[in-house]
């Protein structure tokens, strides 16, 4: 592999001195406060050379939003990891794992989590394309979910009802991810939405109201979601007998 030349480096290092200060105004002012010049203006350029870099302000939006799915896809990864082998252990971790980053980054949690940024729907619609980095970052949650199917079905409401409810409104979640059986992308999207609505409250500020702390009751959600995969109850006792799962898949 040839290695990149000084020209290559020094471009990549000016993309990157761009991009940080991109985020350093996103933190510190909003998404609002990012602009061309004001980034200029700390690394000493004039505003029209970033275009050579970035061919505009969405442009550089959409590559900040990028590395910042990449960035909590390897926290998310190195906490899976950790965790071992078990898929519900690797859930818990990276749910973990995906609270603290958000809690400590709210600015850049509400660039690639909150309301759509003007300029970038073409970024946001392309993340069905499994190279994206947010469709990467997802995988690394529905990869364990996938694994413990396979292993022992877990219960879901059965899945003729999932096709009649919902039928081919999962297919662009099935598909992305090898066509998987739909009570594993109603698992997904249901622990997901339950994950991220927690999270999203507390990043926001919208919990206050209801609790002191948010973590007991992130904790006391994740267990619960534990428990259903493993076909429990909430601390560990098996769940009513007679209750209808998925079919395991053939």
């Amino acid at each position: 592999m040839t290695a990149p030349s000084r020209r290559e480096r020094l471009r990549s290092a000016t993309v990157t001195e761009i991009k940080d200060g991109a985020r350093r105004l996103l933190v510190t002012g909003g998404i609002e406060a990012i602009s061309l010049r004001a980034i200029a203006r700390d690394m000493g350029m004039t505003a029209p050379a970033i275009y050579r870099y970035f061919p505009s302000l969405e442009a550089l939006v959409a590559a900040l939003a990028g590395d910042l799915y990449d960035e909590l896809r390897a926290r998310l990864e190195s906490a899976r990891d950790d965790a071992g082998a078990e898929p519900v252990d690797r859930l818990l971790a990276m749910s973990r794992a995906f609270r603290a980053w958000s809690v400590t980054h709210p600015a850049e949690f509400g660039l690639i989590f909150g309301a759509r940024v003007p300029g970038l729907d073409a970024f946001v619609d392309d993340c069905a394309d499994p190279e994206h980095p947010g469709a990467r970052f997802g995988a690394v949650f529905v990869q364990p979910i996938i694994d413990l199917w396979h292993r022992s079905p877990f219960p879901t409401p059965p899945a003729e009802l999932l096709r009649e409810r919902l039928g081919g409104r999962l297919e662009p979640l099935r598909l992305s991810h090898g066509d998987v059986p739909i009570e594993v992308a109603y698992a997904f999207l249901s622990g997901w939405t339950r994950l991220y609505g927690l999270v999203a409250m507390e990043v926001f500020g919208q919990l206050a109201w209801a609790v002191t702390e948010a973590e007991p009751l992130f904790e006391l959600e994740l267990a619960t979601f534990a428990a259903a995969l493993r076909g429990e109850r909430p601390g560990g006792a098996p769940a009513r007998p007679g209750r209808r799962t998925g079919a395991a898949p053939s």
